[in-house]
């Protein structure tokens, strides 16, 4: 990661940036330090739900790791941090230079991404509103590597596919039990393992597939 750091810009990305357009060019490739990132799909209602997330252990160029120059979905700054950024072409001839320790980073990424793809999937359709909000929670506290995140009900709602309504009370329930702290569009996370406890099964399947990865990036 190092060819990165030498030749990126570090900025600080806010919420909702925006990353990347559907079907327009991809120009910039980020590597976040401390902000995550969201993939959203844009529904024809105007709605929109996440369909991944991309942290510090990965990038925000999965489509041109694929050999795409665009993408289906949209990306979005989805807790604001630090990132480093570098031009879609410079990303390409790092790739065509032969760095073997980054092509391996990236592609051990990629594949821990498409397997959690499935996960997500499955765990939108069959877990409740209250484990997923703890799951998405306890992996955003492993990406940003603070207690706590920036976040109002109504963005996580939407990350979250659900209602408003439905989070709020999932969000109230959370901090009733001690688990969190919600207060002026900030999460502070007071009880990990109790989240751990509230969260589904497929918060362990995240962190088995990006843990590795959390713990080996280092900026």
């Amino acid at each position: 990661m190092m060819d990165v750091l030498e030749t990126g810009r570090l900025i600080v990305l806010d919420t909702p940036q925006q990353i990347y357009e559907a079907g327009r060019p991809i120009r910039e490739v980020y590597f976040p330090i401390d902000a995550v990132l969201s993939v959203v799909t844009q529904m024809r209602d105007g709605g929109s739900i996440e369909v991944g997330t991309v942290g510090r252990e990965g990038v925000s160029a999965i489509p041109l790791l694929l050999g795409a120059t665009t993408s289906a979905n949209e990306s979005y700054c989805q807790v604001p941090g630090r990132a480093v950024v570098i031009s879609s072409d410079h990303f390409r001839r790092l790739l065509g230079a032969g760095d073997e320790q980054l092509r391996g980073v990236l592609d051990r990424f990629l594949q821990a991404y498409v397997n959690m793809l499935g996960q997500l999937a499955a765990c939108n359709g069959m877990h409740s509103i209250y484990e997923r909000c703890a799951r998405w929670l306890l992996l955003t506290h492993d990406r940003v590597n603070s207690d706590k995140i920036a976040l109002t009900h109504e963005y996580l709602a939407m990350m979250l596919g659900a209602r408003r309504s439905g989070v709020t009370i999932a969000a109230a329930t959370l901090q009733q039990a001690g688990f969190i702290r919600y207060a002026h569009g900030h999460i502070v996370i007071l009880d990990r393992r109790g989240l751990e406890d509230a969260s589904c099964e497929c918060y362990g399947v995240a962190r088995t597939q990006f843990g590795p990865l959390l713990e080996s990036i280092d900026f």
